[in-house]
């Protein structure tokens, strides 16, 4: 379809790198990328180890995106986002992990910049084309920028906007992605209301040729490549529902 990469999530396990295995090994052009590994899951020396294991082809196309999580799913292990996430880089390198294979779910601009001294650059998810332009300010030229957009489908534009608010529901009651809202200039009473300009912001919702223009809108703020992810309402995750949808998106792109 003209997809280049497959981002997996991986935020709530362990297993993540499992499938990246898997998908490397039923694939042979795509770039498979995790968004995210969870720091808290691993010890950065088995990561190092799995990747040393792979073949030099199969390391030519593995990202493995890294994320802090949040304090709600991790517990009271979790503190110090941007010190325990540069211990775990400091950790992979010094096990020997290729830097360059590697990318940070950077949403604030000090993990952003981290991402850019540290590792080939950032994956933020749930972001508008804002957040890409100042990112790009942050990390400069020559940086991996992949931005997440999520896009919603429906009858209409209020139908799908009920499905964009339905799938990032969840996330509005985590901090980080909550603060990095309100630095792009978006209100709490917006936030908590599902408000238009907050849901519209956040994911294109509706026509294909809306979602395609929000790609562009990256793309044009400094984005070296756009992670679409499709926010489904319920009964419309089946296999051939999602193809469709992402080969109508890759057509507008084209």
């Amino acid at each position: 379809m003209g997809y280049g990469a497959l981002w997996i999530p991986g935020g709530f396990d362990d297993k993540v790198l499992e499938d990246v295995s898997r998908l490397l090994a039923a694939t042979e052009k795509a770039v498979i990328a995790t968004g995210i590994l969870n720091l808290w899951k691993y010890e950065p020396a088995a990561v190092a180890d799995w990747f040393a294991g792979l073949s030099d082809t199969h390391k030519a196309r593995t990202m493995i995106g890294i994320g802090i999580s949040h304090s709600a799913l991790i517990g009271e292990d979790y503190a110090r986002p941007l010190a325990n996430t540069r211990k775990f880089l400091e950790g992979l390198e010094a096990a020997g992990m290729a830097m360059d294979n590697t990318s940070l779910a950077a949403l604030g601009p000090k993990m952003v910049a981290l991402s850019g001294d540290r590792t080939a650059g950032a994956h933020p998810y749930l972001v508008d084309a804002e957040h890409t332009r100042r990112a790009r300010e942050i990390l400069g030229p020559g940086k991996l920028l992949a931005p997440e957009q999520g896009v919603a489908f429906g009858a209409d534009a209020a139908q799908a906007r009920k499905t964009a608010a339905t799938g990032i529901g969840f996330y509005n009651t985590l901090p980080n992605y909550r603060n990095n809202w309100l630095r792009l200039g978006y209100s709490d009473e917006e936030i908590e209301n599902d408000a238009d300009r907050f849901i519209d912001g956040i994911v294109a919702c509706g026509e294909v040729a809306t979602m395609a223009g929000r790609v562009r809108e990256h793309w044009q703020a400094g984005a070296d490549h756009v992670c679409v992810q499709i926010i489904s309402a319920e009964g419309e995750n089946d296999f051939a529902t999602l193809t469709d949808r992402f080969r109508r998106i890759s057509e507008a792109l084209a």
